[in-house]
């Protein structure tokens, strides 16, 4: 009788055993299925082709598509933006970036157009900064001063390309290994940035840096923008808000005096909606020193959107969110219509403006800025997005 009752008790075990296996079974199944399904999913939403090559190495151009069915276009030269496509209050879609048609064009054009910029984004004085009492020199390449890391900075490089699997949103991961001493700059930067594009059109940009020797890094998108379409007349009817209490003044080569000046009282007050042109002609000295405004402002980093920008013809409006403390913009001041972009349109004066979110021009200079010293076993983590909407 006890032998027929243990018999009965494992039989009802192996089957319960059974039952849970199949149970498991059937989940990986199912997950595998769904892994494959996004997998397809992502490869459908990701559109890779040659761009062309550089040094032996393919450039691609790389078309993100999200369930909406607006895009963008990014390339690995430069790990730039190229395009961005998304609608107006009409629901008529344009490009509202600077790029180029081809890979020839933007190897000939303008560094700075929708590239991740570094190693440091802005400018160093004189090109020359110390770090533990050694002196570096860099290139020199606007004016008396280094900009964006130089002539031959990450802006004109290839970086390796990697359409990310597994992912909600249409991703691409662009890294390169910068070499110690490269254009100056001490240690060995391995850099990493990943675009997302989300169905809400955002173009959430993830950057990582890790170094082996002590060394400043300053990284940011320099993409240009006309909300009315990209060379579609100037932006200077573009609503700014810009939540910065303050800004840095530079004197007559764009270098930063050192003076955190309050933008209360100044054309530099975009902390309730001004249009960029309605204060850029005033006499006052940082405008008539920069041509413009072409400085960076002191983010007051309290309210989860940092910069917004609305163009009330086409309705569109562009949302910028950072935890980075600055945020440089730019008006296109030295755009001359020489420059000659998608479909054949010039780029001229004005007609375009940049929200570089990063660290203060001239930090590594400048001790009592926040510091873009970045140390082995240190990882630098920073986030920016651009939404786009349209109200």
């Amino acid at each position: 009788m006890n032998i027929l009752i243990i018999n009965l008790a494992t039989t009802k075990r192996n089957k319960m055993k059974k039952g849970l296996v199949l149970i498991l079974i059937m989940v990986a199944m199912i997950f595998s299925f769904s892994s494959c399904n996004q997998t397809a999913k992502n490869k459908e939403m990701v559109k890779k082709e040659v761009f062309g090559n550089k040094d032996g190495k393919e450039v691609y151009l790389l078309t993100l598509t999200n369930k909406v069915g607006n895009i963008i276009k990014l390339t690995n030269y430069g790990a730039k933006i190229n395009w961005i496509e998304v609608p107006d209050k009409n629901g008529k879609k344009e490009n509202i970036t600077f790029g180029y048609d081809n890979f020839e064009a933007t190897q000939k054009g303008d560094m700075s157009f929708g590239s991740v910029v570094g190693r440091y984004a802005n400018r160093i004085a004189k090109g020359k900064f110390t770090l533990d009492g050694v002196e570096y020199t860099l290139p020199i390449n606007n004016g008396p001063n280094t900009l964006h890391g130089g002539p031959a900075g990450w802006h004109s490089v290839v970086w390796n390309t990697e359409i990310l699997k597994d992912t909600q949103f249409p991703s691409v991961k662009f890294t390169y290994v910068s070499p110690d001493m490269e254009q100056g700059f001490p240690g060995t930067v391995n850099a990493e940035v990943i675009y997302t594009w989300t169905d809400k059109n955002e173009i959430i940009m993830d950057y990582k840096c890790i170094t082996d020797k002590k060394t400043v890094v300053n990284i940011t998108n320099h993409a240009y923008f006309n909300l009315h379409g990209a060379g579609n007349g100037d932006i200077l009817d573009h609503v700014l808000t810009l939540k910065a209490s303050a800004f840095t003044p530079v004197d007559s080569v764009m270098i930063p005096t050192g003076e955190i000046r309050l933008v209360a009282g100044t054309p530099f007050d975009f902390s309730t909606p001004h249009t960029i042109g309605e204060r850029i002609g005033e006499k006052y000295d940082q405008l008539i020193l920069g041509k413009g405004y072409d400085h960076n402002f002191v983010l007051d980093n309290k309210e989860d959107v940092d910069v917004t920008v609305y163009e009330p013809i086409s309705g569109r409006l562009l949302e910028v969110i950072t935890d980075q403390p600055g945020m440089q913009f730019y008006t296109g001041n030295f755009l001359d219509g020489t420059k000659i972009g998608h479909g054949g349109k010039p780029y001229k004066f004005r007609s375009g403006f940049c929200l570089e979110s990063d660290h203060y021009p001239d930090s590594p200079n400048q001790p009592a800025f926040p510091s873009t010293v970045l140390n082995p076993g240190e990882t630098l983590k920073t986030r920016t997005i651009y939404r786009f909407s349209v109200k």
